[in-house]
C-alpha cells in the first residue's frame, strides 16, 4: 500500500510527535509539536488543515514536497495519522520522517537514525506497528531525564520545560 508514490503529489511526510490539548502544549512529549510551530513560523505556511488523524499542512524544504503531520490522536495512538496519511499519499516508510522526544538524550541533543527499536517509546511503537516496519528515519530530540532513580519518567515527560530548557 506505500510503495508507490503519486506522481507530481506529496514527497515526504514529516511526522511531528506530540499530544492535543493545551494541557500538553509545552511539555518535553510534545517537542514534535513545538518544532512543527517553530517550522510554521519559518515558513508561513499554517499547519491546520484537519486530515488523517493530525493537523497538516503542506511546505517545500530542499525542494522536495513535505506533508507535515501533528497527530491528533494522543501519542499512543500516533501510527493511526502516520498509516492513513502515507497511504493516501503512497509514501514508503524510507520517507516517513518521524521527529519526537528522548529521555535517554541530554536536553536539545540530537540523534538521527534510518531505522531502529521503538526504545520504549509508545508513539514509535504504535507507528511501526501500523506501518508494519521499523525502517522509517527519525530525529530523536532530548529532553532529559529526571534526576534520581525515582523519578516517575511519565511525570517527566508530560512536564513542562523551564524557560531556561526552552531556549
Amino acid at each position: 500500500m506505500f510503495f508507490q508514490k503519486k506522481s507530481g503529489g506529496v514527497e515526504w511526510l514529516l511526522v511531528c510527535l506530540g499530544n492535543p490539548g493545551k494541557e500538553y502544549a509545552n511539555t518535553r512529549h510534545n517537542i514534535g509539536f513545538l518544532a512543527a510551530d517553530a517550522l510554521e513560523k519559518r515558513t508561513g505556511v499554517k499547519f491546520n488543515k484537519l486530515k488523517y488523524r493530525a493537523l497538516t499542512g503542506e511546505v517545500t524544504l530542499g525542494g522536495q514536497r513535505v506533508l507535515v503531520v501533528k497527530p491528533q490522536t494522543y501519542m499512543n495512538l500516533s501510527g493511526e495519522a502516520v498509516k492513513l496519511a502515507g497511504g493516501f499519499y503512497k509514501i514508503p516508510p524510507e520517507r516517513i520522517l518521524v521527529l519526537y522526544d528522548d529521555v535517554s538524550l541530554p536536553l536539545g541533543k540530537l540523534r538521527i537514525r534510518a531505522s531502529g527499536s521503538a526504545g520504549g517509546h509508545n508513539g514509535i511503537k504504535n507507528i511501526i506497528a501500523h506501518l508494519g516496519t521499523d525502517a522509517f528515519p527519525r530525529i530523536k530530540v532530548g529532553v532529559g531525564a529526571p534526576e534520581g532513580a525515582d523519578r516517575d519518567l511519565v511525570d517527566w515527560v508530560i512536564g513542562n520545560f523551564s524557560q531556561a530548557q526552552r531556549k
